[in-house]
């Protein structure tokens, strides 16, 4: 298509209230300096009144794997008036290796008395009602919709971790609570790190000032050998080791196109103005890892996502041993590329009619930035609202696996709508999960042109 002939993306609704995008870079920059302690304003929050000065943040933390103790670590890494007063996981041995690790280096920063460390499928309900402020978001993504629900209504904020929902109706969810959050003027804060990087901040206002141009093509590449697998145990229940192996099972963790490949998916949303797409289409299956323990999910997808402006996005990502390995983004224009990778995973380039390069001072760690900034704006009485963007990335990832599971061109408009819904008809022990194994141990998984994803 002719770039000078390609439509404009027009804002997206009530764009202003959920995620503001603004019109210039320097707009974009100021806006992201203010999030970081320029704010104004006196402190009008729920559970607020205690964080006007010196006092403590009181942290809970739902989901106590790897992620779920980082992003302590990241917390009270950045703000010295925290301090985690609470746990909850599925699991309480999960839970309390956890505390033990945090303990050691943070010492009686880790206040969780044995009364506030909770397990369970309930256990989260426990947790907001202990008198936490902030609540951190790690358990399965199956579960977030639900998690960000009880954090609103216990007018707890709330940070919750890549991605949203694995399926349309948890999006939904989440939108729903989002606009609840922001009516009660509470923190809606998502694990999209990327949204926190200064340098990509910087990069993607450039994009949006035209210093590529017109935007024609994102290409983005995730390839990486095996992941984790925690085994199985004879006293297990079904539904036991489908929780603890959450990441190769759909229903818990979307496959991995949508946990994993879900931030470049972000990043297409960013530069995209967070406006939908047309429709995806895309390939994938189990090719190597097929044994029985990896559940149902593909070992490797591609996905082809058509904007109405003529853009084109094409994402290849893949979990295979011994392959070649690649974590790059390209954006390509109509004036120039920005490419991210080339350099370190940090470093921002853009080729073209107007060079640039992002500087070392703006290698800061996203991952602690957000919270910095997190806990700054709730100081400040004005909570940050990651919903639209929150919602709408994970969205889209999921319109991918439902073309890549089905092998057929899927409209954004009718994976939106749909109702189904990735879930057991009940939450224990001794419950039947969505999918379970077949006479041989296998499980069934989505075989392109047969399976029905609508």
């Amino acid at each position: 298509m002719n770039s000078s002939k390609r439509p404009k993306l027009p804002a997206p609704q009530n764009r202003s209230q959920l995620f503001p995008v603004p019109q210039s870079r320097r707009q974009f920059l100021e806006q992201a300096g203010l999030a970081t302690g320029g704010l104004l304003g006196g402190l009008s929050i729920a559970r607020g009144a205690h964080v006007g000065g010196s006092e403590t943040f009181r942290i809970g933390l739902i989901g106590c794997g790897g992620r779920g103790a980082g992003a302590v670590v990241n917390a009270l890494s950045v703000e010295p008036a925290a301090k985690l007063t609470a746990v909850s996981d599925a699991f309480p041995d999960r839970a309390q290796a956890a505390l033990n690790q945090l303990k050691q280096r943070f010492g009686d920063r880790i206040a969780v008395e044995p009364d506030r460390c909770f397990s369970g499928f309930e256990g989260y309900k426990a947790l907001l009602a202990s008198g936490v402020d902030v609540a951190l978001l790690a358990e399965p993504p199956h579960f977030r919709p639900m998690h960000l629900e009880a954090c609103v209504e216990a007018g707890v904020h709330a940070f919750a971790e890549k991605p949203m929902a694995v399926d349309a109706p948890g999006v939904r969810r989440v939108l729903a609570a989002g606009e609840k959050a922001r009516q009660k003027n509470l923190s809606f804060i998502s694990g999209f790190e990327t949204r926190y990087h200064p340098a990509a901040r910087d990069a993607v206002a450039r994009i949006h000032d035209g210093w590529i141009g017109d935007v024609l093509t994102i290409e983005g590449v995730y390839n990486i050998g095996y992941l984790w697998h925690r085994g199985r145990k004879p006293e297990w229940t079904e539904m036991e080791f489908q929780m603890r192996n959450w990441y190769y099972f759909t229903w818990l963790s979307g496959d991995h196109i949508v946990e994993q490949f879900v931030h470049f998916m972000d990043l297409v949303g960013w530069v995209m103005h967070e406006q939908p797409p047309v429709s995806a289409w895309g390939y994938g299956g189990r090719a190597v890892r097929t044994e029985p323990m990896y559940g149902d999910i593909f070992d490797h997808h591609a996905a082809v996502i058509e904007y109405a402006t003529g853009t084109k996005v094409y994402g290849f990502t893949r979990q295979q041993e011994n392959c070649w390995n690649d974590i790059s983004y390209r954006i390509v224009g109509s004036k120039g590329k920005l490419i991210r990778g080339r350099g370190g995973w940090a470093t921002f380039v853009i080729e073209g009619e107007r060079p640039w390069q992002s500087q070392p001072s703006q290698k800061i760690d996203p991952e602690a930035n957000c919270f910095r900034e997190m806990f700054a704006a709730i100081r400040n009485g004005k909570p940050i609202n990651d919903c639209l963007s929150m919602a709408r990335s994970t969205m889209l990832a999921i319109l991918c696996r439902m073309a890549t599971h089905s092998g057929q061109l899927v409209r954004w408009e009718e994976a939106f709508e749909s109702n189904l819904v990735l879930a057991p008809d009940r939450y224990a022990w001794d419950a039947t999960p969505p999918v379970l194994p077949g006479p041989d141990g296998a499980y069934p998984h989505p075989i392109p042109g047969k399976t029905k994803v609508l």
